[in-house]
C-alpha cells in the first residue's frame, strides 16, 4: 500500500526560508526606523520659532487694532447714550410744556380738539398730520414742531447707537479670535524650544545674548545724533532695553513692538496711534538713506513690525518673547520705509 505522506523538506530549503524571513523582518524594521521623523536641530528650531513669532506678531497687531476700535466704539456709544438720555429728558419737558398749555385751556373750557388729540395715547399719529397744525395757536405750533424735531433726532441717535453696539459685539469676537491665534503660535514656539536639550537651549540663549550685546555696541560706535521729539522718544526707549515682550502690552514694564514706539513718543509729548499699520501713516514716509535716530522703521510687506531707528544701521525694538526690548541690525528684517513723526 502506497504511503500518502508528503516527503520531508530538505534541510537546505528550510534554512533558505528562515533566512529570507529574517531578512524581511530586518528590512521592515529598518524601514520603520527610517520613517520616524528626525528630531529638529538647534538651528532648525531657531528658524521655526522665529517664523512662529512673526505669525504671532501679525495676530497681535490685529488684536491691537480690534482693541483700539473697541475703545473708540465704547466711547462713541457712551456719548450717544448720554445724548439720547438728555434728548429724552428734553422731549419730556417739551411735552410737559404742551401739557400745561392743554391744562390751562381745559380749565378755561377752551381746550382745542387738535391739542387733545396730540396729548392722546397715540400722539405720533397726529404729528404726521401737519394740516391739523393750522388749528393750533402759534405758541402751540412751535412746541409741537420742537417735539417733532426732537423725536426725529432721538430716533437717529438710537439707530446709530444700535449699529455701534452691533459693531462692538463683532469687534469683541475678533479680539478673542486674534488673541487666541497669537497665544497658539507662541505656545507652538515654546513646544518646539522644549524639544531641545537643556544644553542646546543654553547655547541658543548665549548666542542671542552675545548678538544683542554686539548690536548695542555698534549703536554706541555711531556718530548719528537725533533731534527734537524723535531724539527724546529714542532716549525714552533706551531706558527700556531688556524689558519683556508681551503681546498687547503698552508699557511701562512690558511692550509689544507698536506698544513700545507709542509709549516712547508719549514720553516725548507726542501722541501717535496704536498699531503698526496706523503708525505707518502718522508722519512723513522716508527712505532708508534719510533715517535719523528716533524715526519709526516699518518692516515686512504687510507692515506688521515697527522699530525706532537707533543710528549706525541699528534699530531699537520690542523684538519677540525671547529677545524682549533690544538693539538689532536693520538688515535682519525686510525694511519697507521709515516714518518721521
Amino acid at each position: 500500500m502506497a504511503s500518502h505522506r508528503r516527503p520531508k523538506q530538505p534541510a537546505r530549503a528550510r534554512v533558505t526560508v528562515l533566512t529570507a524571513t529574517a531578512a524581511a523582518a530586518v528590512a521592515l524594521s529598518a524601514q520603520g526606523a527610517s520613517a520616524a521623523p528626525a528630531k529638529p536641530g538647534k538651528d532648525e528650531v531657531k528658524a521655526q520659532v522665529a517664523k512662529l513669532y512673526e505669525e504671532a506678531e501679525q495676530a497681535t497687531e490685529k488684536f491691537n487694532g480690534a482693541q483700539d476700535r473697541q475703545g473708540k466704539l465704547e466711547k462713541e456709544i457712551g456719548q450717544l447714550q448720554d445724548q439720547v438720555a438728555r434728548g429724552q429728558a428734553e422731549l419730556n419737558e417739551l411735552r410737559s410744556v404742551l401739557g400745561s398749555m392743554a391744562s390751562a385751556q381745559y380749565r378755561s373750557g377752551t381746550l382745542d380738539p387738535s391739542l387733545a388729540l396730540l396729548l392722546s395715547d397715540d400722539p405720533d399719529d397726529y404729528l404726521a398730520k401737519a394740516a391739523m397744525m393750522q388749528q393750533l395757536s402759534g405758541r402751540q405750533v412751535d412746541a409741537v414742531q420742537r417735539i417733532q424735531a426732537k423725536q426725529r433726532t432721538l430716533a437717529q441717535q438710537r439707530q446709530q447707537a444700535s449699529g455701534k453696539l452691533a459693531d462692538l459685539d463683532a469687534t469683541r469676537k475678533e479680539l478673542a479670535e486674534k488673541k487666541k491665534a497669537s497665544q497658539d503660535k507662541l505656545a507652538e514656539a515654546q513646544r518646539l524650544l522644549n524639544t531641545l536639550s537643556a544644553q542646546e537651549r543654553a547655547q541658543l540663549k548665549d548666542e542671542e545674548t552675545r548678538a544683542s550685546r554686539a548690536d548695542g555696541q555698534r549703536v554706541d560706535l555711531g556718530n548719528e545724533k537725533g533731534s527734537g521729539r524723535a531724539a527724546a522718544a529714542l532716549a525714552a526707549a533706551k531706558t527700556k532695553v531688556g524689558s519683556a515682550y508681551v503681546s498687547g502690552a503698552e508699557g511701562p514694564t512690558a511692550f509689544d513692538c507698536s506698544g513700545l514706539t507709542q509709549w516712547a513718543y508719549k514720553q516725548a509729548g507726542v501722541s501717535i496711534s496704536r498699531t503698526t499699520w496706523t503708525q505707518a501713516n502718522d508722519g512723513t514716509r522716508i527712505g532708508r538713506s534719510q533715517l535719523q535716530p528716533g524715526d519709526l522703521v516699518l518692516f515686512y510687506g504687510d507692515l506688521h513690525h515697527v522699530a525706532l531707528y537707533a543710528g549706525n544701521g541699528m534699530v531699537l525694538h520690542a523684538s519677540n518673547p525671547r529677545g524682549g526690548v533690544k538693539y538689532e541690525s536693520i538688515n535682519n528684517m525686510p525694511f519697507q520705509f521709515g516714518v518721521r513723526i
